[in-house]
């Protein structure tokens, strides 16, 4: 599916005390660029609850391949690569602009879940077509 990408400057608070980006900190990137995505394809959060749910991870994992820095200049990139039932699976890229490196690879399985009960529920047609007509 097309990916979606955002581009933004590493700021001082994302810095920890060996003086790069704190890993934490690239799963909250993750988490946002997920969220930014399906907003953009209003496929969000709010179109989710009009059918009574919501999205929870499952799983992530990250392969850092490479440290970023204050002021670095980074573009995240993030698609889906599959959606099923209930359980989707979205890729992330991130890359330091200035020099092209790939800064991490990363992916997430998200389950989609009754908003009230938190019980997984049949993702709706009516999200995964934003992300399938984007």
């Amino acid at each position: 599916m097309t990916p979606y990408i955002y581009s933004f400057t590493v700021t001082k608070d994302a810095i920890d005390f060996n003086g790069h980006v704190n890993n934490v900190t690239y799963l909250s990137w993750m988490i946002e660029a997920a969220t930014k995505h399906g907003t953009s394809v209003d496929s969000g959060y709010e179109k989710c609850l009009e059918f009574g749910g919501t999205w929870v991870a499952k799983s992530h994992h990250i392969e850092y391949r490479k440290p970023s820095f204050e002021n670095d200049e980074l573009e995240m990139k993030t698609w889906i690569v599959d959606i099923g039932k209930i359980l989707s699976t979205r890729a992330y890229e991130l890359t330091r602009l200035s020099d092209g490196a790939v800064i991490l690879e990363g992916k997430t399985e998200w389950v989609f879940v009754d908003a009230k009960k938190m019980r997984p529920m049949k993702i709706p047609e009516g999200v995964i077509e934003g992300f399938l007509n984007a």
